[in-house]
């Protein structure tokens, strides 16, 4: 398991949106939004849900 993602993961929950965690962590939201899915596949689960 890569930390740096479980590092992505609190960062939106703390920011409370993906573009916000980005914009924290100096990384473009694709990019985020990609490691989010990588962990999400990884864990086999969604850890978000999309409303």
């Amino acid at each position: 398991m890569d930390l740096r993602r479980l590092n992505y993961f609190l960062a939106i929950i703390k920011e409370g949106s993906i573009s916000g965690a980005a914009k924290l962590l100096n990384i473009t939201q694709p990019t985020l939004s990609r490691q989010l899915k990588e962990l999400e596949e990884e864990l086999d689960t969604v850890l978000f849900e999309n409303f």
